[in-house]
């Protein structure tokens, strides 16, 4: 910002911004077209209420039940940690482990590191910046592979339809649970990870 560059998200073209550059400024990359900010607008505002509202959703994720599973003689239902517990029980550990890393430790994991990123940006902390920035990558990048639960129980539902026989829907938990994850991939896509290293340089 302090030379007057403006970054691309879309073909990362670094160009130059006019002098006296204000938030309101429509400003075009010249090599794309895509609409180009110092900062993303209201980069903070938007993190916070999308980051609330998946911590809205993250207790009915985790309490209602995301399978009904239908058979002769009674049903079935299955949230996600009973689910974990099953497979535990009946030894298959590495699937147990994959569905509460992906399911349950990587989405609130998620939440508690965009918390303290925004609470650090507010208090225009310059401690640990490039470890702040590195958590952030890992945040971004993390965060998809937790739809492998909402995969799982997509396929099921598809391939278990037995009729009377048997039967596998999805349960509202898995409704709420996919809200959680699309939630937070958005707040850490509108989050502006500049704003980390604009707090170090104020305190400077």
């Amino acid at each position: 910002m302090s030379r007057s560059l403006c970054l691309c998200h879309v073909c990362q073209l670094a160009s130059e911004a006019p002098a006296g550059l204000s938030d309101h400024t429509e400003l075009l990359c010249p090599r794309c077209g895509a609409a180009l900010h110092q900062r993303k607008p209201n980069s903070l505002e938007r993190t916070w209420a999308l980051l609330l509202a998946s911590m809205v959703l993250y207790l009915p994720a985790n309490l209602l039940p995301i399978t009904r599973t239908s058979y002769i003689g009674g049903v079935q239902s299955d949230t996600i940690m009973s689910g974990v517990i099953y497979f535990a029980q009946t030894g298959s550990w590495h699937i147990a482990l994959i569905i509460f890393v992906a399911s349950v430790l990587v989405p609130i994991v998620k939440i508690i590191i965009l918390m303290y990123l925004l609470v650090s940006v507010h208090r225009a902390s310059s401690d640990r910046l490039v470890d702040r920035t590195r958590l952030y990558r890992i945040t971004h990048s993390i965060g998809r592979w937790s739809m492998v639960d909402v995969f799982v129980v997509a396929i099921l539902v598809a391939l278990v339809q037995l009729g009377p026989i048997a039967g596998i829907e999805a349960g509202p938990g898995a409704i709420y649970f996919g809200g959680v994850v699309v939630l937070t991939m958005f707040a850490a896509e509108v989050f502006d990870p500049r704003l980390i290293w604009d707090g170090g340089r104020q305190n400077r």
